[in-house]
């Protein structure tokens, strides 16, 4: 497994495998690159899969957070990637954050004319939201959301020597917990947080683990990525001209569905595939359907 030098001088590491038609794969904030195995690994005798894992996951977790916002440089990252590979066009697999990557690309780096079909899964063209795009991150709850990341960023700025959980006196620590637990909450609409609070509090060893991602330096570059992210990517997205295929979780609470369809509706080689049982992760709510919608739409490159 391949790493692939940056202009900053760190390694990213890239899992490929496969052999046939390049497929380009963009994670989800949290996820590594060996998590897609299940619903792609039986295709590698048709296509050549290439899996980033972001910076501060998997096998690019020791890489140096840059001097620039997450989708920056994962933007910048995936662009010096693209540049060292043997391809002129790919098939383009986005979910989440890297769906923000990909329409990132879209909107400053000409990734469009590098796409062959796209799939775009579960994420809104606008974080934010507001009169003209009620649909952002968390839709009308999107307020509720950013006073979340704020307390979180809040923590985290008056602890930037820290690097680990444990490293933080006990009031903020549990400061950070509760808000972390609190967005768990907001996204879940479930009453699991406080037992997990409760827990967490009393265990410090397992503290660690409740937060996505355990280095604190990393937390605080996602978190700020989220909380001052004012991109609106929606005119670049609807000029893609690429059979585009969009997976929607119809309960998703992250991204409201009614505003993936309409941005999905304004492109014109676009079709949706909604996943009326699943919120923002298909492919763990619904993994037979999702693995069976990954191949319909890898048949059709």
């Amino acid at each position: 497994m391949p790493h692939y030098r940056m202009p900053d001088g760190e390694q990213l590491f890239v899992r490929e495998y496969g052999q046939g038609k390049p497929v380009l794969v963009l994670s989800g904030l949290g996820m590594q690159s060996w998590q897609w195995h299940p619903f792609l690994y039986r295709y590698r005798n048709q296509f050549k899969f290439i899996i980033p894992d972001w910076r501060g996951f998997g096998g690019s977790s020791q890489c140096k957070i840059p001097p620039l916002d997450a989708i920056s440089s994962h933007w910048c990252d995936i662009q010096n990637l693209l540049l060292q590979l043997p391809h002129e066009k790919y098939s383009v697999i986005a979910y989440s954050m890297g769906a923000t990557t990909a329409m990132h690309g879209m909107q400053y780096g000409q990734f469009a004319d590098k796409i062959h079909h796209y799939l775009h899964i579960d994420q809104t063209p606008t974080i934010r939201s507001n009169s003209d795009w009620p649909y952002g991150l968390f839709g009308t709850r999107n307020t509720e959301f950013i006073r979340i990341l704020e307390n979180i960023s809040a923590v985290l700025q008056r602890n930037t020597s820290a690097v680990f959980i444990d490293q933080l006196n006990s009031t903020d620590r549990e400061s950070l917990l509760h808000s972390w637990l609190f967005f768990i909450n907001l996204q879940a609409s479930s009453k699991i947080a406080p037992f997990v609070i409760q827990h967490g509090l009393k265990h410090p060893r397992l503290q660690a683990f409740i937060l996505p991602i355990q280095r604190l330096d990393y937390l605080a570059w996602y978190i700020n990525n989220y909380l001052h992210h004012q991109e609106d990517y929606r005119m670049a997205l609807s000029r893609l001209e690429r059979p585009a295929t969009f997976f929607i979780g119809e309960q998703s609470k992250l991204y409201p569905a009614e505003g993936q369809k309409i941005i999905a509706s304004q492109l014109n080689q676009a079709k949706t595939v909604l996943f009326e049982k699943s919120g923002h992760m298909p492919l763990v709510s619904e993994p037979f359907k999702f693995s069976k919608e990954i191949g319909v739409f890898l048949k059709a490159i």
